[in-house]
Formats: structure tokens, C-alpha cells, sequence
């Protein structure tokens, strides 16, 4: 069972990877990181009633995000894989619920980055 300060630590990083992501596809104004706050504080009360998911959250957190700026502003993550073929489609995270996720490009069957780590 984790404890308080691994769920803390555990929000702490995936807020901290989420953001990189965001800076890196240069999406991160105020706007946007005020949608990954919400979403980390959801997940807050997620871990809390299930404290054994702290492994999963990064991925949660990601998926809230992009659930979020598909509603707010469009797809997120853009593929650049595919992106010289232009038919623009979002990046997923893979494993839905599991440990150390990555974006995919479903239309590759691609791995692309781990969540954190876009360029």
C-alpha cells in the first residue's frame, strides 16, 4: 500500500512529465496547465481511494489531458510521424492502465516517446 508522500510524489511526476510534454509540442500556456492541475488533482482523489495505483497515474494524468484539450482545443499530441502524409491524428498512451506508458501512433503501430519525454 503507498502511503501518502508516494501518492504525493507520484502526482508530483507525472505533473512534471505531462508539462514537459506540453512545453516540448509548445502547447503549455496557462490555459493548458491549468487542465493538467485539474487533472491532477482528480487523480489525487483517485489514488487516495485506491492507494496501489500510483503506478498507473502518469498514464491517467496523460489520457485526462488529452481528454481534456480535445475538448478545449483539439488533438493532442499531433503525430509528427505521420504528419508529412497529412491526415493529422492524436498520439494514444499505451497501456491504457498499466506502468511506464509511452505514446503510440495507432496508424503505425509506432512507439513514439515515453509520456515525458516528446520532442
Amino acid at each position: 500500500m503507498s502511503s501518502s508522500a508516494d501518492i504525493e510524489a507520484a502526482l508530483h511526476a507525472a505533473r512534471a512529465l505531462i508539462l514537459a510534454d506540453l512545453t516540448a509540442r509548445e502547447v503549455a500556456d496557462p490555459q493548458v496547465v491549468s487542465l493538467v492541475e485539474d487533472a491532477v488533482t482528480h487523480r489525487r482523489w483517485w489514488l487516495e481511494q485506491w492507494p496501489d495505483g500510483t503506478e498507473y497515474v502518469l498514464g491517467l494524468v496523460a489520457q485526462d489531458v488529452q481528454d481534456k484539450l480535445l475538448e478545449a482545443y483539439g488533438r493532442w499530441p499531433l503525430c509528427e510521424v505521420c504528419a508529412a502524409e497529412g491526415d493529422p491524428h492524436a498520439l494514444s498512451v499505451e497501456p491504457e492502465l498499466g506502468p511506464e506508458p509511452h505514446w503510440v501512433c495507432g496508424k503505425e503501430a509506432a512507439v513514439v516517446a515515453p509520456v515525458g519525454a516528446l520532442s
